[in-house]
């Protein structure tokens, strides 16, 4: 196992726990015990290295992403870190994406931490679904672009615990704008629909914040 494999699994479970903790009732006992232990588990963190995102020398010529076709069964992620693809981020959803033509598609399964009203996912986590769904349609085209406005139809209560599935595609392009639309569906059953204004930008300015490796 990868460093970066031990640590997608290390968030993953970071994940579940703070799921699990909001959906369960804990007595004082066991609420001592999880806050010393999570003393120690962020003493340890806290003893590491600070990290950096860094991004390939040779993105710096091409910056398409291969984002994987459904068939390829592959797990996609721009950043690990992402908070919404990230596999690596332990606050993240932890969303799996691929293509399917020139359309971007994510699955994410929200759990209880992302709950809004009872039973149902937060209206802003299904909004950032949305936003990173609609970025993925930048990687198919390959420009970079900056989210300018996002404008959401809310038509279903999203659930939490079940399987949700955003797509997103590019309706128009004028120049630097592009103009994308999205949906998030449980099942048949339509969630939401979304128009993002995206504006392209020079991929050397977009990235001249991140550490470049060779």
């Amino acid at each position: 196992m990868t460093n970066e494999e031990r640590r997608m699994t290390a968030a993953t479970l970071m994940r579940e726990l703070g799921h699990d903790f909001v959906a369960h009732d804990l007595d004082d006992e066991q609420l001592d015990e999880i806050r010393a232990h999570l003393e120690e588990l962020q003493r340890i963190v806290a003893d590491g290295q600070l990290r950096t995102r860094v991004v390939p020398s040779g993105a710096l010529r091409s910056f398409k992403m291969a984002v994987p076709s459904e068939n390829s069964m592959e797990k996609h992620q721009l950043f690990s870190d992402s908070i919404v693809s990230g596999g690596s981020n332990p606050m993240g959803l932890g969303g799996y994406l691929w293509r399917e033509g020139d359309v971007s598609v994510m699955q994410v399964t929200l759990g209880k931490a992302f709950e809004g009203a009872p039973g149902r996912a937060h209206g802003g986590i299904v909004a950032a679904l949305l936003d990173e769904t609609m970025g993925l349609v930048m990687a198919i085209n390959d420009v970079l672009a900056y989210t300018v406005q996002l404008d959401i139809s809310y038509l279903a209560p999203t659930p939490v615990n079940e399987p949700i599935v955003a797509r997103a595609w590019l309706k128009e392009r004028d120049g630097r704008k592009l103009l994308i639309a999205a949906t998030v569906q449980a099942g048949e059953t339509e969630l939401a629909t979304a128009t993002g204004l995206f504006i392209a930008v020079d991929p050397q300015k977009f990235l001249e914040h991140l550490e470049v490796v060779d």
